[in-house]
């Protein structure tokens, strides 16, 4: 390997920069500026150091790429055109066939393309994540830093080091803006991961024009104070020094590494339309042409790469990454027979598949009437999983004396004690999120908790989470007005709507201890779908199961949990969550009046949503109109359980500072209240009046 520029590796570099130009020109959109400039960078990485295997982009041991700077697809897109990265993905892609294609890259940004406008995971076989908005994408290379340090922790052995990847991410200015991307910078200073390389891309353009009109930050002596090594390439065209850059990097065993590169937008030379346009905008069929006239390319046809430029990236990092990889697999043969146990484990965690009996801990709850808050036996419950999947690996945002979840015994993930299985994020929320991506994507079986009302900090990394089909486990507790005194700063309304709105995502509000249980049983086996797990603060009573359904109806999303002695129910209580036993003693002082009641525990309107409609009309019979929806939270969306006249006892306003029975009288979650919605919606079926009116619930 030379550090210094031969013309193939002009040509290579230029056959990156027209690939980009020709696909955003067909397209008539994208970002060319950015492919363009950054192409010596991308090519010098790839081709020199990246261990990545473009016949198998999904082994275990490769180094991951992460482009942060998601506008800038299309480098990404012609790295994996040329390298010849083949698909793997059987649901999305023809197994064996490249994964970016000529034709894939004629259509960019256009329906059903492998090249989309930015790179989605799982779509495009060689994109390890979707990066999504800016700041995420550095953020999700954490994660992935954290399980190779975990991975080599618990299986590497003497004479097997199985794991010693490295990360690599692509960012701009504007990951360097977001606070995401700050609190993992920061995240990743303290664990001290060595493994890691962040390449800032000094462009000083963005879109509203010179960074200088609202950035004027010293990135470097930021990162200096955040732990990092930091190194700087003055020329983003200089591949000497970008060599040099990558191999401190490697040689750095202490700190992660920021490598500054310095560049022009565009491709070094004047553009007639700006920088501006060649950062955000299609050059044109003219400024196109010049810009292969400055590289000596020719100008047509388009799409055009020279043979021996293939044959150039098959002989380098195609043959070096495939070397390297055949070797892993025969040492991982060896590894297998020496020990069998760790090997099947690593088997089980790539094919997202669980031990035997990993369930066979986790307890049954007797019935009591005082119960156990949710978190709290969602706690319990983590640790009897815990004990027999041993790379459920998850944590807090400073948050776990609360939240309860902790694993006993587990450890702490720790600079020099990477085996820990409790995670500290500190009070990061945002990026807590979008690590724990980063560990699904690396295959451990991750989970993050913190209080609901701050999944408002999350959002954007919990949505790619449900975008890229990652059993991430979103644990949030505290997940009502049943905070109490902390008032509605701290008492989320709107929270469960927002997350019931996000497709794929499962949203599960158990009522008990018992539902907690069946929670765990239905989402550990997920393999493609994340969960948000939402627990109560206040203890809720632990239902008698043998008076009521088995709280195995929690897989099906919605089920009948009491319903009357005799004939079919007159009116339905339904309900999530801590508001599921107050409809139950709803339920009983109605059946004392000989009024015909169902009570129907919905944990999850995602999965309800699922059932067969014959199902669904046996638990919501549409012949019962008499209707009534517990939940404190807000009423946004119950109408499609309880009709346009049925009664929705809900929220309205954002909830109030005082001690929970206060708040449960003053917004009506009672079972006196709920009583009297249920007697009103009889009348209403009757066509009578309700002998008692209801008090004012807000």
């Amino acid at each position: 390997m030379t550090a210094t520029s031969t013309d193939l590796d002009q040509l290579s570099i230029n056959a990156i920069r027209a690939l980009a130009m020709d696909a955003v020109q067909a397209a008539n959109s994208g970002h060319p500026g950015t492919p363009m400039a950054l192409a010596p960078v991308a090519y010098t990485l790839w081709q020199r150091f990246l261990r990545y295997d473009p016949e198998l982009p999904i082994w275990a041991n490769r180094d991951r790429f992460v482009l942060s700077a998601g506008h800038a697809s299309t480098l990404l897109y012609s790295l994996l055109h040329l390298s010849g990265v083949k698909a793997v993905n059987a649901d999305y892609e023809t197994i064996g066939e490249p994964a970016v294609s000529l034709d894939d890259l004629r259509n960019f940004r256009q329906l059903e393309s492998k090249c989309p406008g930015h790179p989605e995971y799982r779509w495009t076989s060689g994109v390890e994540t979707t990066t999504g908005p800016l700041g995420t994408g550095i953020a999700t290379s954490v994660g992935m830093a954290m399980a190779e340090r975990w991975l080599a922790a618990r299986y590497n052995r003497p004479g097997f080091g199985l794991f010693d990847y490295d990360v690599y991410a692509l960012c701009g200015d504007g990951d360097m803006m977001e606070g995401i991307g700050q609190e993992a910078a920061s995240l990743a200073g303290h664990l001290r991961l060595a493994n890691l390389c962040w390449i800032y891309d000094n462009n000083r353009i963005t879109i509203e024009g010179d960074t200088g009109l609202a950035f004027s930050d010293d990135v470097a002596t930021r990162f200096i104070g955040y732990g990092w090594n930091v190194t700087r390439v003055g020329d983003a065209n200089d591949l000497a020094m970008l060599d040099r850059a990558f191999t401190v990097f490697r040689r750095e065993n202490d700190r992660p590494t920021l490598i500054i590169v310095d560049s022009h937008i565009g491709y070094g030379a004047p553009t007639k339309q700006g920088t501006a346009a060649a950062h955000g905008e299609p050059l044109g069929v003219d400024e196109v042409r010049a810009a292969k006239e400055f590289f000596g390319w020719p100008t047509e046809p388009t799409f055009h790469v020279p043979a021996e430029v293939y044959t150039h990236f098959a002989n380098g990092s195609g043959a070096r990454a495939g070397e390297l990889r055949h070797k892993w697999e025969a040492e991982f043969a060896a590894y297998a027979q020496q020990f069998p146990d760790l090997a099947d484990e690593l088997n089980r965690m790539q094919k997202r598949t669980l031990p035997a009996g990993w369930d066979a801990d986790i307890p049954t709850f007797e019935a009591d009437p005082k119960g156990l808050a949710t978190r709290e036996s969602n706690g319990r419950v983590l640790n009897a999983v815990a004990g027999r999947v041993p790379w459920l690996v998850g944590g807090s945002a400073d948050l776990a004396p609360s939240t309860k979840t902790l694993m006993k015994g587990q450890g702490s993930f720790e600079p020099g004690a990477y085996d820990g299985r409790n995670l500290h994020f500190g009070v990061r929320e945002h990026a807590a999120a979008a690590v724990a991506n980063g560990l699904a994507l690396s295959k451990l079986r991750a989970y993050q908790a913190g209080f609901l009302i701050f999944h408002d900090f999350q959002r954007g990394a919990v949505r790619l989470s449900a975008l890229m089909e990652l059993p991430v486990i979103h644990v949030y507790t505290h997940d009502s007005i049943g905070v109490g005194e902390d008032g509605p700063t701290h008492q989320p309304v709107e929270h469960l709507a927002s997350l019931r709105a996000m497709p794929g995502m499962i949203d599960l509000r158990p009522a008990d201890a018992n539902e907690v249980a069946e929670a765990w049983r239905f989402l550990m086996p997920l393999r493609h779908e994340p969960v948000a797990l939402v627990l109560s603060r206040q203890a809720l009573p632990t239902l008698d199961r043998s008076k009521y359904a088995p709280a195995s109806g929690l897989a099906r999303g919605a089920y009948v949990l009491a319903d009357p002695p005799g004939g079919d129910p007159e009116v339905i209580l339904v309900a999530t969550g801590s508001e599921v036993s107050l409809a139950v003693a709803a339920f009983e002082e109605l059946t004392g009046e000989g009024v015909r009641c169902r009570v129907v525990s919905l944990p999850s309107w995602e999965l309800f949503a699922r059932q067969p409609k014959e199902y669904q009309e046996q638990v919501l019979p549409p012949a019962v109109t008499a209707r009534v929806a517990i939940e404190q939270a807000s009423a946004f969306g119950w109408e499609r359980y309880v009709g346009t006249e049925g009664a929705i006892v809900a929220m309205s306003t954002f909830g109030e500072s005082a001690p929970l029975k206060a708040l449960l009288t003053r917004f009506g979650f009672t079972p006196e209240a709920v009583a009297q919605k249920a007697r009103e919606q009889i009348a209403r079926h009757r066509g009578t009046d309700a002998s008692v009116s209801a008090p004012d619930h807000g």
